[in-house]
């Protein structure tokens, strides 16, 4: 049981240190961006850059949230699967359709990340 919490304990960890780092190579590019962008033709002002990197945390926060979620949820319901398949082998199909809702969770999020960015530009 503990050696399990020390590693649940890394991958929290892990996964906070990938975030930071993502967060700020995208504030990084979102800067750079803005200020390569000049007005383009016929459009009056250029891209605000303080909104352009609001937008970029907006769409890291729900690619990394709903990301962390599906991979909770499938772990949960594929091992509770794994189970259930053991006793009941016909039960297989059935599982994997859960399986594949709880996947279907980070694709939801990287949609709104889309919709998000397509926003500010």
């Amino acid at each position: 049981m503990k050696a399990k919490r020390s590693l649940l304990a890394l991958v929290i960890a892990l996964g906070v240190i990938l975030f930071g780092g993502s967060l700020a190579v995208l504030a990084t590019i979102g800067t750079a961006v803005a200020q390569a962008a000049g007005p383009a033709p016929g459009v009056a002002a250029a891209i605000d850059p303080a909104a352009l990197q609001w937008a970029m945390l907006s769409a890291a926060l729900a690619v990394a949230a709903s990301s962390l979620a599906a991979g909770y949820a499938v772990a949960r319901v594929a091992s509770a699967g794994v189970g259930a398949v053991t006793e009941k082998p016909e039960l297989m199909g059935r599982i994997l359709v859960f399986v594949g809702l709880a996947e279907g969770i980070a694709i939801y999020g990287l949609i709104i990340a889309i919709l998000i960015l397509n926003r500010v530009a």
